[in-house]
């Protein structure tokens, strides 16, 4: 598969995974999200979509530092702290999610915007080490699937 077909794919996902939260969190009662849980001590619906709506402008903000440096080392964050020091339990599900198409449509203009060169440009993750723009616009897609698991999951065993 050539680059432009693969980058193309990964715009398309970026997309289409907006409308798969959309559909997954359609009927979800506000106290149902805030209270179904991955487990005893786990995460909430409420909370896996608050970080997903943190680490998508969390992403974009390493593309923007890729294009505007060469091989930056992007900033670490706490998703842990954020859960409390955001008050995720506080905030409204659909006000979240909202949020999250918001800066997703964002985040697929900044990468469909990208000429062939810019897909190469390079930045530096203290955990994974280094990232293509390719390789983030693939771990976007992966983050997002990983979590749309744990949330079918949760919605799943919680009914």
């Amino acid at each position: 598969m050539n680059d432009a077909i693969l980058h193309k794919r990964l715009i398309d996902n970026l997309h289409k995974n907006g409308a798969i939260l959309s559909h997954i969190l359609q009927g979800v009662a506000q106290a149902d999200a805030a209270r179904w849980r991955d487990g005893a001590d786990g995460w909430t619906v409420l909370d896996v979509m608050c970080h997903l709506r943190d680490y998508e402008a969390i992403f974009r903000e390493r593309g923007e530092l890729m294009m505007g440096d060469n091989v930056p080392t992007f900033p670490v964050y706490d998703h842990l702290a954020m859960v409390v020091e955001r008050e995720y339990s506080s905030q409204e599900l659909l006000s979240v999610l909202a949020e999250f198409i918001v800066s997703r449509e964002k985040t697929a203009v900044f990468f469909t915007n990208l000429t062939a060169a810019d897909w190469d440009r390079t930045g530096n993750h203290v955990e994974f080490g280094l990232f293509t723009m390719s390789s983030l616009a693939a771990h976007i897609v992966w983050h997002d699937s990983n979590h749309i698991e744990q949330m079918t999951r949760i919605i799943a065993e919680s009914q």
